[in-house]
């Protein structure tokens, strides 16, 4: 009998305003000789309950590192909750089997007990928390004293690259993944000594992510300066920025020494204010945290286009004010939001926000997701590509935002709002540490590189992607030579380091008239992912392809081209421009306006799908078998003639194929996913029709030793009598994967400015 492994069991063998903003090339590695290092996997976005979420610190920690219990285990980790206040302890353990010798279970508490009534309101620091008021912990105590010690001793006590950033509430805009790590996790920890015994100090600390949380979180109203209530011990925090405004600002507090942009009604430019107070942020942790610092806005298009008298979503123009102000900080979006059970996928929602002073509301950008990516990434030819088309370095970033299951318990393997870190979507990324364990610096430092590519329910577990200059003579590349370069890395999950080639986050300088031989190699593991499902996969039925929803096949890998025409300026008229709203982009029948329809600002009409590899067809993809440890890869190559013009080139792949109904055009692109989204019914349109022997009551925990359910599950919505996609059903049948951009820079055409 054939034995079959897990996915992860083969893996395992194996600007001062707006308008004036200076453009700042970021210090990214070319090509050449490079430390080496190793592709892993991990989450930057996710919250426990010190803000929203609904499990303690160390459960989620466990259930997203963990290889046993869940399987689906992240190399590193990065605890992020949101920015402002909270009353729950998220350090109090469930159960006696998340207890530890530091911090061990309470009877009669948990994670659910508020501050008030386990450290006591007299504890509670800053303006309005203690006693005699709300019992909320500002964020920057909650970080700096607790949930700070807790990552630290985890990170230990486990050997793991743990370490705490923060979702914060963006003044002028919505959300952000970010954080500040200088401090955190010092290399003396790798010799501490351990507790055997309640009670815990840290060797690091987390005061500069505390104190850009209190500085410049919109959530932060505190103006206590990081102090003890009514008294100025503490932190005493001063938040001006060298060579900014600061006091001189009308935003600025004194008291508080920050900026604290207010206003309300029809004309406040309170986003407008918000935003640049965000541009101060970005400015501070230039000057004092350069290298220790990352600011990715996260799930970006959801709260709808920017709104100048509020604060809302993110406009091209934001993004590349934010890059323009800090490139080595502001390198990318988390354009592959979490919550990807939710009844609408992502959280995107038609008509979901409402301007100050509008009656009207605005959907998010997009109105939807397109197979679970925002419109913004999912595009091609869209806002990332018009970024790539400058020859910035913006990176495309996936995260979990685990909140809860929704309607089940945290334990359940069923869900219908969010996965758990690393259990369906991640982030893959090349960290190079060498000889040395993982560390926050390097995995950081790998996110900033953009060697980096993101995939969902496992569709791939291993990808490289490099590209070589071919000039005309014996000395000239073959196909063949740059296939073997790209089948080693993927095979040792590293990347390529080979004179005349680069890969993801690099470019390639040639001169005109080379060929450029572009080689991918990945794996699509065989056995089952992680989905809780085997029952055929009801999106690909329609098209009479029987398939186990928990045995995904890759269908086809898209190469995408697009031309370098250079940064665009401040106050140019391609600069800024706002995504069609509403029903100027997402019609009432799931189509879109296309391309059309988008400013000039927003769009790269350059970029297209210049080849599409698949099993059969004109492009054929060849299997071969790693020297590594015997597994099937499959590799692929594109010659790109004569190269007179700057260009980049990146990569995408579906389980899906073309025309598929309600999920991709003829072309092989994602569809809106208005056709899963629970929320409207009479939208629904793929029905879940396998009755199985193995489908638990939604009431009935479901867990990984109760086996695959075997049929539709009994929490899909009914229409008319038939069970119909939605849910997590809908999310492990519509599979995707991306990769970031290798640019070539052809001498004499424009500079790619963005990458060194």
């Amino acid at each position: 009998m054939k034995t079959v492994f897990t996915k992860s069991q083969i893996a395992l063998a194996a600007l001062a305003a707006i308008s004036s903003v200076a453009v700042i090339a970021p210090t990214i590695a070319t090509a050449g000789n490079k430390t080496p290092g190793k592709y892993v996997s991990g989450d930057f976005h996710n919250h426990t309950t010190c803000s929203d979420g609904s499990i303690s610190m160390q459960k989620l920690v466990k259930k997203s590192t963990d290889k046993a219990d869940t399987p689906w285990g992240l190399d590193w980790f990065v605890q992020a909750g949101h920015g402002g206040t909270g009353n729950r302890n998220c350090t109090l353990v469930e159960d006696a089997s998340l207890s530890t010798p530091a911090y061990p279970f309470v009877s009669g508490q948990g994670p659910t007990t508020t501050w008030t009534n386990s450290i006591g309101a007299a504890n509670l620091k800053g303006n309005g928390g203690g006693v005699g008021g709300n019992g909320n912990m500002w964020r920057w105590q909650s970080i700096q004293e607790y949930q700070y010690p807790v990552m630290e001793y985890l990170n230990a006590q486990k050997n793991l690259p743990l370490f705490i950033g923060l979702e914060s509430v963006v003044a002028g805009h919505e959300h952000t993944s970010m954080s500040v790590i200088t401090g955190q996790i010092p290399q003396a920890l790798d010799n501490a000594t351990l507790p055997t015994s309640a009670g815990y100090v840290a060797l690091g600390n987390a005061n500069a992510l505390a104190q850009w949380s209190y500085c410049f979180d919109r959530g932060d109203t505190d103006t206590s300066r990081g102090n003890t209530t009514g008294t100025s011990t503490g932190n005493n925090w001063n938040c001006a920025v060298p060579g900014s405004a600061n006091s001189a600002d009308v935003s600025w507090n004194s008291t508080a020494q920050k900026l604290m942009p207010s206003g309300s009604g029809v004309g406040s430019g309170v986003g407008t204010k918000g935003h640049l107070k965000t541009l101060e942020a970005l400015k501070w942790m230039k000057q004092y945290h350069p290298n220790g610092s990352y600011y990715i806005p996260a799930h970006l298009e959801r709260a709808g286009p920017f709104n100048p008298d509020g604060n809302n979503g993110f406009n091209v123009e934001h993004l590349r004010n934010f890059n323009n102000t800090a490139p080595d900080i502001a390198f990318g979006f988390e354009t592959q939001p979490g919550h990807g059970a939710s009844a609408e996928r992502g959280e995107y929602r038609q008509l979901r926000n409402g301007f100050t002073g509008s009656a009207t509301n605005v959907d998010s950008v997009g109105g939807t997701t397109y197979g679970g990516t925002g419109v913004y990434g999912a595009l091609v030819g869209g806002v990332w590509d018009a970024l790539l088309g400058e020859g910035r370095n913006w990176w495309f970033f996936a995260s979990s935002d685990w909140h809860n299951r929704g309607s089940f318990g945290p334990d359940d393997r069923r869900s219908t709002q969010d996965f758990y870190p690393g259990e369906y979507q991640r982030t893959h990324v090349l960290v190079r540490n060498g000889g040395d364990k993982l560390r926050p610096q390097t995995i950081v430092d790998g996110l900033r590189s953009g060697n980096a590519w993101a995939a969902s329910g496992q569709l791939i577990d291993r990808f490289a992607m490099v590209a070589c200059a071919s000039y005309a003579g014996p000395a000239g590349r073959s196909n063949a030579a740059v296939e073997a370069l790209a089948v080693a890395a993927a095979s040792n999950a590293t990347d390529v380091d080979a004179t005349g080639c680069a890969t993801m986050g690099q470019k390639l300088v040639v001169r005109p008239g080379a060929e450029i031989v572009v080689s991918i190699a990945l794996r699509d593991p065989a056995g089952t992912n992680y989905a809780p499902y085997s029952f055929p996969n009801p999106s690909l039925l329609q098209v009479g392809i029987n398939r186990p929803i928990n045995q995904p096949v890759l269908d086809h890998v898209d190469l995408i081209r697009g031309m370098v025409s250079g940064y665009r300026q401040p106050g140019a008229p391609d600069y800024a421009g706002e995504w069609p709203r509403n029903t100027d982009w997402l019609k009432a029948d799931g189509t879109t306006a296309g391309l059309s329809a988008v400013p000039a600002a927003a769009k790269n009409t350059t970029a297209s799908v210049i080849r599409t590899f698949s099993a059969n067809g004109s492009a054929p993809w060849v299997q071969v078998q790693s020297g590594v440890d015997g597994t099937g890869f499959l590799k692929m190559t594109y010659r790109i003639p004569a190269v007179q013009a700057s260009q980049y080139v990146r990569v995408r792949g579906s389980n899906l194929p073309a025309a598929v109904p309600y999920e991709t055009d003829a072309s092989g692109n994602p569809l809106s996913d208005l056709y899963t989204n629970a929320t409207v019914t009479a939208n629904l349109r793929i029905p879940c029709t396998t009755v199985g022997t193995n489908v638990p009551a939604t009431g009935v925990t479901w867990s990984q030793s109760n086996g695959p359910i075997d049929g539709c599950p009994s929490h899909l919505p009914v229409v008319n009598g038939q069970k119909m996609v939605a849910y997590d059903v809908a999310a492990w049948s519509d599979l995707w994967f991306y990769s970031n951009p290798i640019y070539v820079e052809v001498s004499g055409s424009t500079l790619v400015a963005g990458v060194k």
